[in-house]
């Protein structure tokens, strides 16, 4: 039970409330003053009772010298101004004597139960906050400490912020994370994927129209850059961007203003702009492709994300928690990897990164019925002659477009686009535009004709 200290100068009372606490199996014991209880610790006991008139010090005195402890105020002299001002100083709660067994009782035990769950959650956030620093980003490995300390740092700022990192990365929980901590959290997120739109569209979706600005404006439309005024917009794939929006976009980052299609009015907006990419800006610029004054207007303030590849024991930590997860949305019972498992994920090179992963582990949750989940029941199709590879070896050997090319011509005789896709954990488009990129042709389908 409860260590609980009395402080009470009246022996007999003293006396009676120590056995009354022994009596319900907890250890008690009395002293007569404030410097006698300070003279035992207090600060090692789980409830500290005390009267409000002591010789020498008032018990409120222990409110804070006790503290984290909680104390119970006692007095005889039952007015609403002395509980008021007890309460003000922080006492847990407060009882008037005379009192009742009963009463004292259930007081003890609300303070102690209370205090109790307040420990649990304690050691539960700290616990949180170890395995998941910001928004439960899993991050052991220094890479990923190294975002998370970038995160806190610039997010209570208005700087613009460029995330950089591969497709399945979580650039998009990062900006989440940023603005999640920023003076402007109380209002949206506006997010804009550069590469949904087409060409045409981009700028009438990013700064609006006016009606008649083209063929099919019927009516004015305000733009997502207008709709985020006063928030956070996070321009995802950035480098998809046309010249022309890029213009217009500096003119945002620049002089914090507007126009719409097909006006010649200025419109002042209040956005903070977070962009991300998983292509290079910097050749982009040299290749002309990119304007360089906008790159240096977005990338004031960098936030680099390493692929899971190489995150080391992270990947662990992350299969564990997407499968835990996965078994809570699908019903499923718990289930846990196998070392052989753990050390297929490990050696996988993990092309789509997180999001892969992720792919992966559902997979393996809806098909699986025992226990564990296998090597097998993964089905990640490493290369049959690197996947006994050390990771850096590799990444030696096989560059992440040479790994992209060899794994799509591998396995598109048996698989068609989408499955190919969510095994790489991107979208289809995603990899259709890395085909033409990498100039790997498509399967040719087997038509069979009726004679």
């Amino acid at each position: 039970m409860s260590n609980i200290l009395v402080v009470e100068d009246e022996p007999i009372i003293q006396e009676s409330l120590v056995r009354l606490l022994q009596r319900q199996g907890h250890d008690a014991m009395g002293v007569a003053s404030v410097a006698e209880a300070e003279e035992n610790s207090i600060n090692m006991y789980d409830l500290v009772i005390s009267d409000l008139r002591l010789p020498g010090k008032p018990g409120t005195e222990l409110i804070s010298r006790a503290a984290p402890v909680p104390v119970l105020i006692m007095t005889s002299y039952s007015t609403v101004q002395s509980a008021v001002e007890a309460m003000k100083q922080g006492a847990v709660d407060y009882i008037s004597k005379p009192f009742n067994h009963d009463e004292m009782i259930i007081t003890v035990k609300r303070i102690l139960d209370r205090s109790a769950v307040e420990q649990q959650n304690s050691i539960l956030r700290r616990e949180v906050a170890r395995n998941y620093p910001i928004d439960g980003m899993i991050a052991h490995c220094e890479p990923m400490l190294d975002v998370i300390d970038r995160i806190r740092r610039v997010a209570g700022t208005e700087t613009t912020v460029l995330i950089v990192g591969e497709t399945g990365t979580g650039k998009e929980l990062v900006a989440r994370a940023i603005h999640s901590r920023s003076e402007r959290r109380k209002q949206a997120l506006v997010s804009v994927n550069c590469g949904a739109f087409a060409k045409k569209q981009i700028e009438s979706n990013l700064f609006g129209h006016e009606r008649g600005a083209f063929s099919g404006a019927l009516q004015m439309k305000k733009g997502l850059i207008e709709a985020a005024n006063g928030a956070t917009l996070f321009l995802d794939e950035i480098g998809e961007l046309p010249l022309d929006a890029q213009t217009r976009l500096l003119g945002v980052l620049q002089d914090s203003e507007i126009r719409r299609v097909g006006s010649n009015k200025v419109i002042k907006v209040d956005v903070r702009v977070l962009a991300a990419t998983q292509k290079n800006l910097a050749q982009m610029v040299a290749d002309k492709r990119f304007r360089e004054d906008l790159y240096y207007r977005l990338n004031v303030f960098e936030i680099n994300l390493p692929p899971l590849r190489e995150r080391g024991s992270d990947i662990r930590l992350l299969a564990d928690t997407v499968l835990t997860r996965m078994a809570q949305r699908t019903h499923s019972k718990s289930m846990t990897f196998s070392e052989d498992a753990y050390e297929q994920m490990q050696y996988y090179p993990w092309p789509g990164n997180v999001r892969e992963l992720e792919n992966v582990v559902e997979r393996a949750v809806v098909l699986n019925r025992g226990i564990d989940i296998e090597a097998e029941h993964l089905a990640l199709n490493t290369l049959e002659t690197d996947h006994q590879l050390p990771l850096y070896e590799l990444e030696n050997r096989l560059s992440l477009d040479e790994y992209f090319v060899s794994f799509v011509k591998k396995y598109q005789p048996q698989y068609n686009e989408t499955e190919l896709a969510r095994m790489l954990g991107i979208s289809r488009k995603n990899l259709w535009e890395r085909r033409q990129r990498l100039d790997i042709p498509a399967r040719k389908q087997n038509h069979q004709g009726v004679n």
